[in-house]
């Protein structure tokens, strides 16, 4: 896959935000799902007058329920396309998307910039509360519930032993010729003021249901039901296991993309496709989150 832009078209970065309830996931469905990708490719070719439509490049593709803050990605449109609709391309997305999806920011991306390759990490921020008379109706839609008190102190413990270069297949979905090693950059969990319980978690990249799971198996240790030490155990043992849960999606948003500096971009491009390995072992393309 190059990062080289078809002559006579020019890369347009997309800043935006979602929220997942009502969407079948990012990524557009075969059978015709609502999905954010969809939406917004429809709404693009819909305003540019396009009888194509110009296919979207995203940092994270999401799973169904899960919500987006910071979410980016890419297009490539012609010339000419841009030119006539630059100026006025925001706000007529605004006014004929939905309103659970909106886009913050259109701008000619850097030479180089790829949305999905180009990040050099990605925040997900994952809330539940432990109150006992459960999740305030407002909150309701991005905020897990779980039925038992939570020790975030031992959560937290827990948490240390994941964080660094792993291979997380004991905490992903298997996908054919997709490595597992990723790097955690930071998983922490706070609670506010208001009770609610906030986990960030953050990596150079994730695999599929990587999230979900790590919080499942942490809150298991909050709530008492298994040792501090266990998440790592299942860390170091390399396969599923059938006792971690994948939480609901609803409480999970992707909060923030990091990108390298403008010279930078290429140079992390090459490093994001290259096949990844811990030491002694095989490796693998890399997949997504």
């Amino acid at each position: 896959m190059s990062d080289e832009v078809e002559p006579g078209h020019v890369r347009v970065r997309l800043d935006l935000s979602y929220d997942g309830r009502d969407f079948s996931g990012w990524a557009k469905q075969a059978r015709g799902q609502r999905t954010v990708q969809g939406d917004i490719e429809d709404a693009l070719r819909t305003v540019t007058r396009s009888s194509q439509t110009y296919e979207l490049t995203v940092a994270g593709r999401t799973d169904a329920g899960v919500h987006a803050r910071g979410q980016v990605a890419h297009v490539d449109l012609p010339v000419e396309v841009w030119a006539e609709h630059r100026e006025k391309l925001l706000k007529r997305l605004a006014g004929r998307l939905a309103r659970d999806v909106r886009i913050w920011r259109v701008e000619e991306a850097p030479a180089g910039f790829n949305a999905r390759f180009a990040a050099i990490w990605r925040r997900y921020a994952y809330r539940v509360t432990d109150n006992p008379g459960g999740v305030d109706p407002l909150l309701r839609g991005h905020v897990l519930w779980h039925d038992w008190p939570l020790d975030v102190d031992a959560m937290n413990a827990a948490a240390e032993k994941l964080v660094g270069e792993h291979d997380f297949a004991a905490y992903c979905k298997k996908r054919e010729g997709a490595t597992t090693i990723r790097t955690l950059q930071q998983l922490s969990w706070e609670r506010d003021a208001a009770g609610v319980i906030t986990a960030t978690v953050k990596a150079d990249a994730f695999c599929h249901n990587m999230v979900r799971s790590l919080v499942g198996a942490l809150l298991f240790v909050g709530d008492g039901h298994r040792p501090v030490e266990w998440p790592g155990e299942v860390l170091a043992a390399g396969v599923r296991d059938s006792a971690v849960h994948v939480v609901r999606p609803h409480g999970l948003t992707l909060e923030e993309v990091g990108y390298p500096a403008d010279e930078l971009l290429a140079a992390r491009n090459r490093e994001a496709r290259n096949k990844r390995s811990l030491p002694g072992s095989g490796g693998g393309l890399g997949g997504c989150c």
